[in-house]
C-alpha cells in the first residue's frame, strides 16, 4: 500500500467550508489592488504574510476585512474564484461548496449582481475545465441586524436558482444563531439548504440553537459541541455533519495545537465530521495539508481517513447521482493505491 499521506494527496475530496474571500493569496490581492487603485496598509506580500499571526477570530477578521477591499468589479470576483478552483483541483478537490459574504461587499457599494456573476461564471468554468462540481452559499454576517440579513436575501432572489444555501458567519460571541431565525425560515422556504457557524468561539449551546432553532443541515466548525455530552450524542445519532477546519482552529487559537484537536474524539464518538480549509490563504493550509497534518497529529487510521473523506461527500449538497459518482471515485482511488477494502466505521 502507498503511504497514507500519498493516498490522502491522491484521493478525491469534497470541501464544504471555504470562504472565497479567505482564498485571496497575497500576489492576487496586490494585483487586484494595483488594478483598482486600492492602497493596502501593507507595503509588500511579505509584510502582509507577516500579519497572519492571529490571536483569536476577531484579530483574523480585522486583516480579512482589510483584504477584501481590493474586490471591486465582476472581473475581480471571477479572478478570485477561478484562482481558488485551479488551486484546489491540484489537491484533487472534485466538489467544493464555497461561501461568499455579500454584506461585506454591498455595504461598500459593490453590486450584488457584479459579485454574483463573477463568482458564478468562474464556478461554471471550473465545472467545465476541471470536471468539478460546485455550489455557492451566501453568508449572513451575524454582527449586523436581522433587517440587513433580510435585505441580503432580497438582493439574492434574482439569482436564487444558482445559490445552494444560506450560511451564518462573522464574530460568533454575542451573536447567537436565534437572532436570524426568521431569515433562515425564509431561506428554507426558498428551497435553500442551511448551514451556520457555531461552536467555534461560541459555546456548545450555539450549536444546539443552530440545530433546533435554525434547523440547519450542517454545522460549520462545531468543535465545542463536546462540552455538552448530551448534545454530542444527539449529533452522532442524528448525523448532523460538522465541517471542521483543523488548521484554522489552531491558527485562531481555538485549540493550542493539532495534537490537542478533538476531531478524532468526535469521529470516534460517531459524529459525522469532515475536514475543510476555511480560509486557506490566511491559514496556510489547503485541503491536502489539512488532511495530512491532522492524520499525523491525531494518529488517524486509514479507515478513519477514509470515513472522513466519505463524510465530505455524504454531507455535500449533491444530487444522488453525483454523490454516487464521487463516492465510487473515492473507493476506486483507495483500491488502486493497494489499500484494504474501504470500511465504514
Amino acid at each position: 500500500m502507498a503511504s497514507l499521506a500519498a493516498l490522502i494527496e491522491k484521493m478525491p475530496k469534497a470541501e464544504l467550508h471555504m470562504h472565497l474571500e479567505g482564498s485571496l493569496e497575497p500576489d492576487l490581492m496586490f494585483r487586484l489592488a494595483r488594478r483598482n487603485g486600492v492602497a493596502l496598509r501593507y507595503g509588500s506580500e511579505d509584510e502582509l504574510r507577516a500579519a497572519y499571526k492571529f490571536t483569536n477570530l476577531q484579530s483574523f477578521l480585522d486583516v480579512y476585512y482589510a483584504g477584501l477591499t481590493v474586490l471591486r468589479t465582476e472581473q475581480d470576483f471571477y479572478d478570485m474564484t477561478a484562482a481558488y478552483c485551479a488551486r484546489v483541483r491540484l489537491d484533487n478537490v472534485v466538489h467544493t461548496e464555497v461561501f461568499i459574504s455579500p454584506q461585506a461587499h454591498t455595504r461598500r457599494g459593490i453590486s450584488f449582481g457584479d459579485m454574483f456573476h463573477g463568482i458564478d461564471t468562474a464556478l461554471r468554468d471550473a465545472e467545465r475545465n476541471f470536471r468539478m462540481s460546485t455550489r455557492l452559499l451566501v453568508g449572513i454576517q451575524r454582527q449586523y441586524s436581522e433587517d440587513e440579513a433580510m435585505a441580503m436575501v432580497d438582493a439574492a432572489l434574482p439569482f436564487q436558482e444558482r445559490i445552494a444555501g444560506l450560511g451564518l458567519g462573522g464574530p460568533e460571541v454575542g451573536n447567537p444563531p436565534a437572532k436570524f431565525a426568521r431569515v433562515f425560515a425564509r431561506a428554507r422556504a426558498l428551497g435553500w439548504r442551511l448551514v451556520a457557524h457555531a461552536g467555534e468561539e461560541g459555546p456548545a449551546s450555539y450549536v444546539a440553537e443552530a440545530v433546533d432553532v435554525l434547523n440547519v443541515d450542517r454545522i460549520d466548525h462545531g468543535v465545542r459541541c463536546e462540552e455538552d455530552p448530551a448534545l454530542l450524542r444527539r449529533l452522532a445519532e442524528t448525523g448532523v455533519p460538522l465541517t471542521v477546519c483543523p488548521i484554522s482552529n489552531v491558527k485562531l487559537r481555538v485549540v493550542p495545537d493539532l495534537a490537542q484537536h478533538n476531531l478524532a474524539r468526535l469521529l470516534r464518538a460517531g459524529v459525522r465530521v469532515t475536514i475543510n480549509s476555511d480560509d486557506p490563504s490566511y491559514f496556510d493550509g489547503y485541503m491536502t495539508k489539512n488532511f495530512v497534518a491532522t492524520q499525523a497529529a491525531l494518529g488517524l487510521t486509514a479507515d478513519e481517513v477514509y470515513v472522513v473523506a466519505r463524510n465530505g461527500f455524504l454531507a455535500a449538497f449533491l444530487s444522488d447521482a453525483d454523490r454516487v459518482r464521487h463516492l465510487a471515485a473515492l473507493d476506486a482511488c483507495w483500491r488502486a493505491a493497494g489499500a484494504e477494502s474501504p470500511r465504514v466505521l
